[in-house]
């Protein structure tokens, strides 16, 4: 695969990073080479996941619609070793009428930065095979908030932009690149998390073909929580980022390099399963220069 080519995968993780999908990809970029990308993403629900049974009306809100600015950056120190960070700044607002926030005191908008991610990510072993080449690579990263934003505003955090808590994140992953252009990408990590945010088992699965002037993929991404309580059920105080907070969720990727070192990305996704979440579909795109 050519170099051109390996600089659009990490330029796809940059849009796609606040809409429930890995923020690390499971290619590598040379010595000395990055990337910088702007991106904007929009997500809507008027449906959410609880327990016992899907809820057709967003509680107070009606439905809530979500927007995120995101900046990423990517930087390859070695050809086996490089860093990631992106910072989303989000918004959130909901539908309530104005009789339902004056009697309750609430607002219908929620906005700030949120949380700033940093990742390292290190291939520690690689071998041709099949006509390919299959990548072993591990990551470690941290989130933490960098907002001030509220989450113990009672039915008000409803549409909060997070959950104010440090996650440590962990991920194995195994890429098969073949030598046609087609890739199969998997991982597997494990969460840990404060703010009684329980922690979580985190997987994906993607598969998708590269070229050297174009780039697609379908990814399927799952999280499962150790514990927390449901919402509105036994044990809930109103507090919402203890709660258990599982999903499943699809999706399908693009990237097109235009001129010169610039690119652009975009692609859709929406839950198919879950727990204690909104039911929404998003979508993005993304402005990257690469260098």
């Amino acid at each position: 695969m050519k170099v051109r080519t390996l600089m659009m995968f990490s330029a796809l993780m940059a849009s796609t990073f606040c809409l429930a999908q890995s923020p690390i990809d499971g290619f590598m970029k040379k010595k000395g080479k990055g990337s910088i990308t702007l991106s904007q993403s929009i997500e809507s629900y008027d449906e959410v996941f609880l327990v016992p049974e899907k809820v057709d009306r967003v509680p107070v809100f009606d439905q809530v619609d979500i927007s995120a600015t995101s900046l990423y950056i990517d930087y390859s120190f070695t050809d086996n070793f490089m860093i990631v960070a992106n910072l989303p700044f989000i918004r959130s607002e909901g539908n309530a009428t104005e009789a339902s926030l004056e009697n309750n005191g609430f607002e219908n908008v929620r906005e700030g930065l949120q949380d700033l991610a940093l990742y390292t990510k290190y291939r520690f072993y690689t071998t041709e095979i099949a006509k390919g080449k299959l990548d072993f690579i591990g990551s470690l990263g941290i989130e933490f908030p960098v907002g001030n934003y509220k989450v113990d505003e009672g039915l008000q955090s409803i549409i909060a932009i997070g959950n104010r808590s440090t996650d440590i994140n962990s991920l194995g992953i195994v890429t098969y690149k073949h030598n046609s252009g087609f890739f199969a990408t998997g991982q597997i990590g494990y969460s840990i998390r404060n703010n009684d945010v329980p922690d979580a088992f985190l997987n994906e699965l993607k598969l998708g073909y590269a070229a050297e002037k174009f780039y697609v993929d379908a990814f399927i991404a799952n999280q499962i929580s150790r514990d927390g309580v449901d919402i509105l059920g036994e044990g809930f105080n109103g507090f919402f980022p203890a709660t258990q907070v599982n999903y499943t969720r699809i999706g399908l990727n693009a990237y097109v390099p235009i001129i010169y070192r610039f690119g652009i990305s975009g692609g859709a996704n929406t839950y198919i399963a879950g727990r204690n979440l909104g039911i929404s579909t998003g979508f993005y795109g993304g402005l990257t220069y690469s260098f």
